[in-house]
C-alpha cells in the first residue's frame, strides 16, 4: 500500500550482499520490505498490499518462477519485475509467461532498474479501456480476451501488451522493431515478437494477427 511519501515495494532476494544493496538503492523512492526466500515472499505478497514487487529468479524454498505463478494464481495483480542471472530468450519468456511484467538481467545497472520500476508503476496507475478485435473484446487490465459467446482466454502480461498495441491502431502495420522497442527488453531480438504472435494465434485464432509480408504485423479478426 502506498505510504504518504513513497509507494511500497516488496523485494524478494536471497543474496546476503545484493539484497540490502538493492533495498538501499531504492529506499529513496520506495518503502522497501526485503525478504530472503520464496516461501516468505509468498506469505508477505498475499497478506500485505504492494505497489510493485522485485523478485529474484533463483530463490531458496520456492524459486522466483513458482512464486510469481503462485501470486498470480491467487489473483495478485501487482506489477512484478523479475531479476535473473539467466539471460537467454527462453528463460525470459518463462518469467514473463509466469506472470512477470518485466525483467532485468544480472548484473544490472541501478539506473535501469529504477527506470523500469518507474515505468511499471506508471503503466499500472491507469486502467486501460477494453478493445474490440472483431467480435472479441480484449481487456488489457485483466489480461484476457472474451468472445461474443462468453468464452474467455487468459493472456500473459506480454501477450496482453502486444495484442493491445496492435488492437489500439487496427489500420496500422507494425514492424517487429517497433513492437520490440515499445514492449520488450532492449536486449531481445526481433524473433521474440514472432514467438508471442505464435502463442496468441495458438490460444485464440490463427487470424487474430495478420502477417503483412515484408513489413510486420497488423491486428486481424479472431473469427476469420
Amino acid at each position: 500500500m502506498t505510504t504518504a511519501d513513497r509507494p511500497s515495494l516488496l523485494l524478494v532476494e536471497d543474496d546476503a550482499a545484493l539484497g540490502p544493496l538493492i533495498a538501499e538503492l531504492l529506499d529513496t523512492d520506495y518503502h522497501v520490505r526485503l525478504v530472503t526466500n520464496g516461501r516468505d515472499g509468498l506469505h508477505v505478497g498475499l497478506t500485505e498490499a504492494w505497489d510493485v514487487m522485485v523478485i529474484d529468479r533463483g530463490l531458496p524454498v520456492m524459486d522466483g518462477i513458482a512464486l510469481i505463478g503462485a501470486l498470480r494464481s491467487k489473483g495478485i495483480g501487482t506489477p512484478i519485475l523479475i531479476l535473473t542471472a539467466l539471460g537467454d530468450a527462453e528463460e525470459k519468456v518463462r518469467g514473463l509467461d509466469a506472470g512477470a511484467n518485466d525483467y532485468v538481467t544480472k548484473p544490472f545497472d541501478a539506473g535501469e532498474l529504477a527506470a523500469r520500476l518507474r515505468a511499471l508503476t506508471r503503466t499500472y496507475a491507469a486502467v486501460p479501456a477494453p478493445l474490440s478485435i472483431g467480435d472479441w473484446e480484449l481487456d488489457p487490465a485483466q489480461r484476457s480476451i472474451r468472445s461474443v459467446y462468453g468464452h474467455t482466454v487468459s493472456l500473459t502480461a506480454k501477450e496482453g501488451q502486444l495484442l493491445a498495441a496492435l488492437a489500439a491502431e487496427p489500420d496500422r502495420v507494425f514492424t517487429r522493431d517497433e513492437l520490440l522497442s515499445a514492449h520488450f527488453h532492449a536486449s531481445d531480438q526481433p524473433g521474440v515478437i514472432d514467438t508471442y504472435v505464435h502463442h496468441l494465434r495458438r490460444k485464440i485464432s490463427k487470424a487474430v494477427i495478420r502477417t503483412v509480408h515484408g513489413v510486420g504485423y497488423q491486428i486481424g479478426d479472431a473469427h476469420e
